[in-house]
């Protein structure tokens, strides 16, 4: 299957100038994601390209929230090509933009011109008639945009004019619909818990006295979101899985000391991440804590516990692989006392 590119610098520019949902350039663009768990039956006005998403397997609570991927500048897809017209909606389509473009008295004669060689592409020139004659055979692939994506990045897939593909085919081209972009779409939608830790011992915490931190191995389980796509011929998804792998203390001042040292603790085999204190430990490290080596001065420390996720995805045709891993924490307020102060 060929890629289709713009050639002519006048048609982009005609761009600027014409309805946004002209079929210039790279053909009308799509917003292309939803939440629906299903794409139903196709009507006249539908269009195949979106992308839904199952998301009961995912975080859930007040204090959720979306990862953020770390250590890289990776970044969920902005733009892809997909299916998304039948001939039939794509000869509706282009004749619609064709009439408002050059009917318009405000449309300078370049943008008429453009609008008038796209449509001679698809009607009277390399395509027939916008192969309506195949209108059983195969689908028109358009660029889709990620509307979560910085709206630069979103033009990539723009110059990429409408093509045909036949049903049951997936064209070989830059940016084309895939399992792997499908995975990074549902990286996007994965929600994680908060992460606020318990303290112990109670009260507020001491200066140079060790506190121990932990989460209750039922806060923090692995959750997934899976991305589909959906047209004749072409049925692809991708499932991401999120697995909590460490939890990060920041006590919030530089004078405090936390347990390990590097502050990383880790998820224990039953899901639960460090120890809960008992009475009479109160002298004993903890596998996961802090020690505060001054007081708040009757203000607080903004603590920072940050969890690590551990981001993965299988999809169709047994393709998978590793996505970079994602954090998510929460602020909360630590009030540090002198040991003496207390006793008063």
């Amino acid at each position: 299957m060929k890629r289709h590119t713009i050639g002519v610098a006048g048609l982009t520019a005609a761009l600027l100038l014409a309805p946004a949902h002209s079929a210039f350039a790279g053909g009308p663009v799509d917003k292309g994601t939803t939440n629906t768990r299903k794409n139903t039956g196709l009507k006249d006005d539908t269009l195949y390209a979106a992308v839904s998403y199952d998301t009961s397997k995912n975080g859930s609570g007040s204090s959720v929230g979306h990862v953020s991927a770390t250590g890289t500048s990776w970044t969920p897809p902005a733009c892809w090509l997909a299916p998304k017209w039948t001939a039939k909606q794509f000869a509706k389509q282009t004749e619609s933009d064709f009439k408002n473009v050059t009917t318009d008295p405000n449309q300078p004669n370049y943008a008429k011109n453009a609008t008038n060689e796209f449509r001679e592409k698809y009607k009277d020139g390399e395509y027939k008639n916008y192969n309506l004659d195949k209108q059983d055979d195969g689908m028109w692939w358009g660029a889709v945009e990620n509307p979560n994506a910085p709206i630069l990045d979103r033009t990539a897939c723009n110059s990429t004019l409408p093509f045909w593909v036949e049903n049951g085919r997936t064209p070989r081209v830059k940016n084309a619909i895939s399992p792997e972009i499908l995975a990074g779409l549902a990286y996007e939608q994965i929600k994680v818990p908060g992460t606020e830790v318990t303290l112990a011992p109670s009260g507020p915490t001491k200066v140079n006295l060790a506190t121990w931190a932990w989460l209750d191995k039922g806060d923090f389980k692995p959750v997934s979101v899976t991305a589909s796509i959906t047209a004749p011929g072409l049925n692809m998804q991708a499932t991401t899985v999120a697995k909590p792998v460490s939890l990060k203390l920041q006590p919030g001042t530089e004078d405090a000391e936390t347990y390990p040292a590097s502050g990383d603790c880790a998820i224990n085999d039953d899901g639960s991440i460090g120890e809960p204190y008992v009475t009479g430990k109160a002298d004993v490290t903890p596998p996961c804590g802090i020690k505060y080596l001054r007081s708040s001065d009757g203000g607080t420390f903004k603590l920072q516990a940050t969890v690590t996720w551990e981001i993965t995805w299988t999809g169709t045709g047994g393709t998978g692989g590793g996505l970079p891993d994602g954090t998510f924490g929460n602020d909360q307020d630590v009030r540090v006392q002198e040991a003496q102060a207390v006793n008063h």
